[in-house]
This record gives structure tokens, sequence and C-alpha cells, in this order.
């Protein structure tokens, strides 16, 4: 395929792409260091932290044995975050390492779609792209590109807003030194109806500065983790009204000296998923709406999830509120439901979704209290 506004290669740079460069700050130094020059493969990660939280579907496997060797030895994760329906999809990864994740999206996409990847490390940019050619010959087409730069700039990179249709990240944004930066980028480059679907590690509460400026902390996805309330607060502050924990689990931390300069914080990894649609609200609203799945997404013929509270099974009238109704509906998984109701009425909350009404009712009240105001 024809791959979307290409810009000539800046020299000795081969096929990898820059914007702007900021300035480096500190911390990236530490993490292009970590990452690029400390680290020779995954086994040389202190902790288990830098991966999203689900197995390796079987129907991935194939994709993932396309993959070269070198490709895979450098990648420092594991899992991989990878959505629903993406074929025909216009993809950016953040955070895209030596691209094993760009290369496995690359083939679900397929030859009309196409995979962007975003990282700031030369070492990591160079293993991608010293593979694209045979990758290309493996697959039988070339749809990716290779971008240098930091994700707190989106803005600065050659990048067209509202063009992406998934955005993907795979335990990256919490070394990040701007986060709200890196939200309002996202939300920038998707297209209505649009999805940011990624997976990072979150605190149980606020980590102190000492252990945020530790650079094997930082490294190892720790320090830089986001008290999981302030990543909510965050994400709808930049425009996305209602995140959806897909799945999350614990992290053991069980290396000695991390643990101990732990001091008793802990971690989880998550997967989260958020959708650019403008109409959503704050909170779950019933309007008496229900969907049913018609089981034509080929990886998952029997049930789909939405997110922790939505195994949507198949053929199965499912009652949902009015933002789930919108996720489904007024994004790329429109074609596999049917759709019940509108929102022409409103029932309140929708019973559940964890937050209820504030006022106390007393059923058995027989009038007699006087008004408040």
């Amino acid at each position: 395929m024809k791959l979307t506004a290409p810009i000539e290669p800046m020299p000795d740079s081969h096929n990898i792409i820059t914007g702007r460069r900021p300035k480096e700050t500190p911390m990236h130094e530490n993490v292009q260091d970590y990452y690029g020059r400390q680290l020779r493969d995954s086994g040389d990660l202190k902790t288990d932290a830098c991966c999203d939280t689900s197995a390796t579907p079987d129907w991935l496997k194939p994709l993932l044995a396309n993959i070269h060797p070198q490709v895979l030895a450098r990648y420092y994760g594991c899992g991989l975050v990878c959505p629903p329906l993406l074929k025909g999809c216009r993809i950016l990864d953040l955070g895209s390492g030596s691209g094993r994740d760009v290369y496995t999206l690359a083939q679900l996409a397929g030859p009309e779609g196409e995979v962007i990847g975003v990282d700031m490390t030369d070492e990591q940019l160079a293993v991608a792209e010293r593979y694209r050619e045979h990758h290309a010959t493996v697959f039988g087409f070339d749809n990716v590109q290779f971008v240098k730069g930091y994700i707190e700039k989106l803005d600065e990179l050659p990048l067209s807003a509202a063009s992406f249709d998934v955005i993907v990240s795979n335990c990256v944004i919490n070394l990040a030194t701007d986060k709200a930066a890196v939200l309002a980028g996202v939300h920038k480059l998707l297209k209505p109806g649009g999805e940011f679907y990624f997976s990072d590690v979150y605190a149980d509460r606020r980590v102190p500065a000492a252990l945020r400026d530790d650079p094997v902390l930082y490294g190892e996805c720790l320090g830089g983790a986001l008290y999981w309330n302030d990543f909510l607060t965050l994400a709808k502050s930049n425009g996305f009204a209602d995140p959806r924990l897909v799945e999350d689990r614990p992290l053991v931390i069980t290396d000695p000296a991390v643990a101990a300069k732990l001091d008793g914080i802990g971690f989880h990894s998550a997967t989260y998923r958020l959708f650019k649609i403008d109409e959503l609200e704050p909170d779950c609203e019933d309007h008496g709406q229900a969907v049913i799945y018609k089981g034509t997404i080929a990886e998952h013929p029997r049930r789909l999830v939405l997110d922790k509270h939505h195994n949507i099974e198949t053929g199965r009238v499912f009652p949902v509120c009015g933002n789930s109704w919108r996720m489904l509906h007024d994004t790329r998984f429109r074609d596999h439901f049917e759709f019940i109701g509108d929102f022409s009425r409103h029932f309140g909350l929708f019973e559940g979704c964890g937050k209820s009404i504030p006022f106390d009712i007393d059923k058995n009240s027989n009038g007699d209290s006087p008004p408040c105001c």
C-alpha cells in the first residue's frame, strides 16, 4: 500500500522519520540509557512490571512466529496489547521499541492498513528498521513506518490530527515525563470514534518524589507509575470521559533490592481502553438500551469483552448504559451488533456501575420532616 504522507528520511537515519527534536530531560536520558545500552534482552529486567496483563491467545501465536528473532529478543515486555477488529485500520504504537508489536499489528491490519511506531531510543529503532525488509517479504506487503520522537511531543511529529483508528501502547506511558501531554496528543490524533487501547503500571498511592527519581525504579516501570485515581482524573480532563478497565493483575516485586525501596507501595498492571466520543457522559446513565453481539468477529465468535464488567455473549440481549451503547455503536464495532433503544428516555443512573444517587431515600417516610430550604 502507499503510506500516508511519505517524508524524506534524515541523513544516516535509514528510513526512520524524525520530527523536531525536543530538549531531553535527565529522565529521558536515563530511560534511553537503560533500554538502549544497559538491557541486552528482556531477561535483564529486574521485575515483570513492564508487561501487559494478558497471556498471548493461541490465534496470535502464529503471527508472533513470523517475527525475526532479533526483534523478539530486544522486546522488553510480555503479552501483546491487541484490541479486536484491526483489519484496514491505521494504528499508532507509542513506545514501539524494537518493533515486535508493530510487526504483529501490521499482519492484523493487512495491506490496506498501516502501522506506525514511535520511539525515542536509537538502538531500539535501529533494530526495528533493520528487519523491516525481512518482514515485508514474509508478510507480502510493507505497511509500517518508524518515527523517532517523544510520546510527550506527538504534536511535533509528522502525524496528522484525527488520522488514527487505534492507538496502542504496551507499558510505556509510565516512562513519560508528562502523562497529560501524552493523553492530549493521543486524543488529538484519534479519529472520532477512535480508540486508545493500552497497558500500563499503576500504584495504589502516589509514588514519593525520591522514588520517582530513582533511575532503576523508573526504568523498571515503577517509579513513574501513576496513582490509579490520578490517572482516571487525567484521562477525563483530556477528553476521555469514561475510561474502561479491561483487565488487571497485581505485580509481585521479586527483586529484594527493588522491593526494599518501594516501602509497601502496591502496583498493578492494567489494560484500559479510552474512546474518543464527544457524547460520552461523566457517569453511566440508563436509557433503557441493550445490544446483541452477532458473533461475527473471527477471533471472538462466542463473546466479546468490552471491559472488565461487559463480557457480552453472542446472541444474548445485553442491557447497557448510554456510554457503552455509544462505544459499540459509534465505533468500528457497529456492524457486529444489533442495537436496541435510543436516547429518548432517561431512567437515572445505570445500576451496578459503581455510583448511586446521593440523596437519602426513605420509602417509609410519612412526609412529616420539614423541607431544608
